[in-house]
This record gives structure tokens, C-alpha cells and sequence, in this order.
């Protein structure tokens, strides 16, 4: 499986996720790149100090997305949300293949996301059974009663929301090496999920 890691200037979160990937599987065909990237660009020293403390070493040289990387990667795991929706309007023929790494890795939240999907559609079908019950109120009467009569429903819908998982990785960038360290331990343990991912297909 070729793994293309994508961040915005790919010189640190997604260079740190190639490298920790390849330190855990070192057959695992994986790139890194950026939404914003320049060419050959080195990795920040602070990414490139914070691997070295974890005993890992990459040489890395950043590079731009573009069509044919976008081609060779059987998947993309952009490091936020932001990063896929960018991606999915710049180069909307690969959507099926961009995913946040949260995202990518999480189980817990396929489950709230289940429940989600099947509050929402409640909602609706009883939101459009009170309207048909009570077309003779006013539209002012009927949105209070509405709200009033789905008040319980939204308040749950709310708390699932509040269980989803933030899908962003933190941005590092302009820290100091403790900012780096505290990204790339946010990073290995979702690596880590990865890799379990990877070697139980």
C-alpha cells in the first residue's frame, strides 16, 4: 500500500509521520508532501531534532502535491480537516482516497458517527411529522413549537457531536522544541494505530 502523508508546507508534521511510520515498518512504501510546499526544502531542525531525540533519522526534502502523487498513493492521510477540503476541491478525482490520519485509524468514532447518522434521520422524520400535524399555526408558531417539540432530540445530537474526535493534528510550526516533541507524541500514537491497521489487512 502506498501511504502519501499531506501537510501544508511538508516540512513538519507530514515529514515527522513518514519518518515515524518508517521507523516502525521500514518496507512501507511512504511519501510526504504539502498542500503549500515549496521544492526540496529541508525538514524544520526543531522536527528534525525532536525524531533525533526518539533515535530516528530522515533526510527529507520537501515537495508540492500534485497529480501523479496523487495517482501513485492507494491513500492520502492529510493532518486536518482543512487539509481535505482543500484537497477535495483542488484535486476532486482522488476524494476517495483523502482521509485525516484521526480519522483514518479512529474506531471509537465510527460508532458515535453511526448514532449521529441515525439521530439526525430521526430528527427529521419527526420534525416533518409535527409540520404535517400542524399546518395551521403561523411559520412564527410553528419554528417555536418545532424547536420547542425537538428540544430533547437536539440536546442529544449535541452531546454526540461533543464526543467526536477533533481531527486535527496540532500545528507546530513557529514553537519551540517542546512544542515538536508534544506534536510528534500526538502523532506516533496515532502512527501506532496505523501500523496495526497496515499489518492486520
Amino acid at each position: 500500500m502506498n501511504i502519501l502523508f499531506v501537510c501544508t508546507g511538508n516540512t513538519c508534521r507530514s515529514p515527522m509521520a513518514e519518518a515515524l511510520l518508517k521507523d516502525k515498518i521500514p518496507e512501507a512504501s511512504v511519501q510526504s508532501a504539502g498542500i503549500y510546499a515549496g521544492e526540496k526544502e529541508p525538514a524544520n531542525p526543531q522536527a528534525i531534532q525532536a525524531l533525533k531525540k526518539r533515535g530516528i533519522y530522515h533526510e527529507h526534502r520537501s515537495q508540492p502535491i500534485t497529480e501523479s502523487l496523487l495517482e501513485w498513493a492507494d491513500i492520502v492521510l492529510v493532518m486536518t480537516t482543512q487539509h481535505k477540503q482543500v484537497l477535495i476541491i483542488q484535486f476532486p478525482n482522488f476524494q476517495n482516497k483523502y482521509f485525516t490520519l484521526k480519522e483514518y485509524v479512529s474506531e471509537a468514532d465510527k460508532k458515535v458517527w453511526d448514532v449521529l447518522k441515525k439521530s439526525y434521520a430521526m430528527l427529521e422524520e419527526k420534525r416533518a411529522l409535527f409540520i404535517q400535524k400542524n399546518k395551521k399555526l403561523s411559520p412564527d408558531q410553528l419554528d417555536t413549537a418545532v424547536r420547542q417539540h425537538l428540544k430533547k432530540d437536539m440536546q442529544n445530537i449535541r452531546r454526540l457531536e461533543n464526543e467526536l474526535i477533533n481531527y486535527d493534528i496540532s500545528d507546530p510550526f513557529g514553537g519551540d522544541l517542546r512544542v515538536y516533541e508534544q506534536t510528534m507524541v500526538e502523532l506516533d500514537k496515532y502512527i501506532a494505530l496505523l501500523e496495526k491497521k497496515i499489518n492486520h489487512r
